[in-house]
């Protein structure tokens, strides 16, 4: 029985794909049997493909009976085209790394939070175990500081009224007021620093990246007895960072 469920497996599959790209090539849509016709699937089969399309997301079927790309596909795109981006500077994280035996990561500002795009690490530069999410815990950490710094009065404001500064460590900082005054002195400025206020063991330099409008920051952890090496990681990182954003904007 398994010998004979793989072809027909893979030729459902084969089927949705091709119906997928008949749906995509009608900008105002087309209807169940147009695409049948076009595709060369029996009506029943585009229908019965259809409904599971739609279903799942992939398809959306239009008041007048015909069918467009849905949400789905719209987002497998997004990601696509994400995906492509953080490939092209991917190699220049890399290299950070192994130059600073420090694990590297990426993040961007988006919708309103700080997430992690990327994170390159290895053997040698093992990545802080993140056990509390980045959107939660901007306050804390090198990367989110670094947005925080880079972002105008009121988007911070914004951000600050919306997440709690929650206690990680015995040195999170968790009042406001000296947040906003340790980020705007930042001795290392452009860059910022966490010092074991994410995680016991661990600091961490971060520096401003963009891709185009898109603000991010870039930045390394280290283990807390290599806190000396830290003005060496700034300097390393702000050329690193120039690169990502011409790399980033570039290709947008």
């Amino acid at each position: 029985m398994g010998a004979q469920d793989g072809p027909t497996l893979i030729a459902s599959v084969q089927r949705a794909f091709r119906l997928l790209e008949a749906v995509g090539a009608h900008e105002n849509g087309a209807p169940a049997k147009q695409l049948a016709r076009e595709t060369g699937l029996p009506l029943a089969t585009a229908y019965h493909l259809l409904r599971t399309l739609t279903h799942d997301g992939y398809v959306r079927k239009l008041a007048d009976g015909g069918f467009v790309l849905g949400d789905k596909v719209q987002a497998l795109n997004t990601r696509g085209r994400e995906q492509a981006l953080l490939s092209r500077v991917r190699p220049t994280l890399a290299a950070l790394r192994d130059g600073l035996a420090a694990a590297t990561y990426l993040t961007f500002y988006e919708e309103g939070e700080i997430r992690v795009a990327e994170i390159v690490d290895g053997p040698r530069a093992p990545r802080v175990d993140l056990w509390v999410g980045f959107e939660d815990a901007g306050h804390a950490t090198a990367l989110g500081k670094s947005v925080l710094r880079e972002l105008d009065e009121e988007s911070r404001n914004d951000y600050l009224a919306r997440h709690h500064l929650a206690d990680l460590t015995p040195r999170t900082i968790t009042s406001t007021t000296e947040l906003l005054r340790q980020i705007d002195s930042a001795p290392l400025a452009p860059a910022v620093t966490d010092l074991e206020e994410y995680a016991l063991g661990t600091v961490c330099v971060a520096v401003p990246v963009y891709c185009g409008e898109m603000l991010g920051s870039l930045g390394v952890s280290l283990p807390a007895d290599r806190l000396a090496r830290l003005a060496e990681a700034r300097e390393r990182l702000i050329p690193t960072a120039d690169r990502v954003t011409r790399s980033l904007s570039l290709t947008i």
